[in-house]
C-alpha cells in the first residue's frame, strides 16, 4: 500500500484534499508510514544528521493571550511570574555559550501578543548581534504587521516562528484571543518580508486524528510550505486550562512526525516541546520517521528539555550527528 501527496510540481491540491491524503497517511500500518517517511527523507537530508537549535525567552509571562497550554498566559497562575525585556549583553553571551555547545541556530521567544514598535528596536538589535556571531536567528514575538517584518529582515533576521498550534476547526477550542486568520497574516507578512518561516503546532491537547491531519494540511498548504516546523508535544503545565490532560500516546507523535515529513519534504521537522517526556526509543523513532531538528538546552522558555549531557548520549547511541 502507497499513498503519498502530490508532487509539488503539479497544480496544489485544494485544502480537503490534501487533508484527506494526511488523514491517509496517518491511518497507514506503522511500518508502511515509517518506510514512506524514511524514504521522503533520504531523497533530501543526511538521515544521519540533526540540526541544533537553542531557544532563550528575553521576555517572559504577562502575555495577555489567553492560550489553553501556555503558563506565560496572565489568565493563569502557573507561577510563572512576568519579567520585562532582557538587555542586549546576556543575550548575546546565551547566545555565545549556545555557538560553543554547537547550535546552529538562536532563538529568541517574547510572550507578547504583538511587539511595540520600541520593544521592537531592542529585538533587531539582538537579531543583528547574534547574527554577528555567526548563527541563524530566529524570534518569536506574536502577531507582526508587515512594517514590522520588514524591520526585523533588516536587522538579520533568518526565521520566525509563529506555530498554527492545531487545525481551524479546533482552534477555538484552545484560543479565544485571537483568531486563526490573525495568525495567518502574520505568516503573511513574514513571507512578504523575505523571512523564512518556523510553523508548526502542538499534539495531544485533546485533538483527534482528523484534526491532527487538518494542522499538518494548514502547514502544507501554505505558499510554500514552512522551512521549519516545530513539532510539539503538549506540556501539561498546572494551573493552565490543559494543566491535567494525559500525556499524548507515543506512536501517535511519531505517526504525526512521519506524516509531516511526507507532506512537507523539504521542511526541517522539529521535535521540540514535550521531548524531555519521550522515552530514548521514541526518540530515535522520531529520527527514522523524518525528525532532522531538535532545540539543545535544559529549557524551552519556561518548561524544562532534556540536558546536553542526555541528548549527546543519545546521539552517540544512535550514531547521529550534528548538522555542520
Amino acid at each position: 500500500m502507497s499513498l503519498t501527496l502530490e508532487p509539488s510540481t503539479t497544480q496544489p491540491a485544494t485544502p480537503s484534499a490534501t487533508r484527506a491524503r494526511i488523514a491517509a497517511l496517518l491511518a497507514l500500518p506503522l511500518p508502511e508510514l515509517m518506510f514512506q517517511a524514511q524514504s521522503v527523507h533520504r531523497q533530501h537530508f543526511d538521515p544521519t544528521e540533526v540540526q541544533i537549535s537553542t531557544l532563550l525567552s528575553i521576555k517572559t509571562g504577562g502575555c495577555p493571550e489567553d492560550c489553553g497550554y501556555c503558563p506565560q498566559s496572565a489568565g493563569f497562575d502557573a507561577g510563572v511570574p512576568a519579567s520585562k525585556l532582557m538587555e542586549l549583553e546576556p543575550v548575546l553571551e546565551a547566545a555565545k555559550r549556545a555557538r560553543d555547545a554547537g547550535a546552529q541556530r538562536f532563538c529568541m521567544g517574547a510572550a507578547w501578543r504583538s511587539p511595540k514598535d520600541h520593544d521592537l528596536d531592542r529585538v533587531a538589535a539582538m537579531v543583528a548581534g547574534v547574527k554577528a556571531l555567526g548563527m541563524e536567528t530566529c524570534v518569536t514575538l506574536g502577531m507582526l504587521r508587515p512594517d514590522q517584518a520588514e524591520r526585523l529582515k533588516t536587522a538579520g533576521l533568518d526565521y520566525y516562528n509563529h506555530n498554527l498550534d492545531t487545525s481551524p476547526e479546533f482552534y477555538g477550542r484552545i484560543i479565544t484571543t485571537r483568531v486563526y486568520q490573525d495568525r495567518l497574516d502574520t505568516l503573511a507578512a513574514v513571507r512578504d518580508a523575505g523571512i523564512n518561516v518556523c510553523c508548526g503546532g502542538i499534539i495531544g491537547m485533546g485533538e483527534d486524528l482528523n484534526d491532527r491531519a487538518g494542522l499538518l494540511a494548514a502547514l502544507a498548504d501554505l505558499d510554500p510550505y514552512p522551512e521549519s516546523v516545530p513539532i510539539n508535544a503538549l506540556v501539561a503545565v498546572k494551573g493552565t486550562a490543559l494543566g491535567e490532560t494525559a500525556p499524548i500516546d507515543p506512536i501517535e507523535f511519531v505517526r504525526t512526525i512521519a506524516a509531516a515529513r511526507i507532506a512537507m519534504p523539504k521542511s526541517y521537522v522539529r521535535l521540540s516541546a514535550g521531548r524531555e517526556q519521550l522515552s530514548d526509543e521514541a526518540q530515535a523513532l522520531c529520527f527514522l520517521a523524518g525528525a532532522n531538528s531538535i532545540f539543545y538546552g535544559d529549557t524551552l522558555l519556561t518548561t524544562s528539555n532534556p540536558a546536553v549531557a542526555r541528548d549527546n548520549a543519545l546521539f552517540a547511541k544512535l550514531g547521529m550527528n550534528r548538522q555542520a
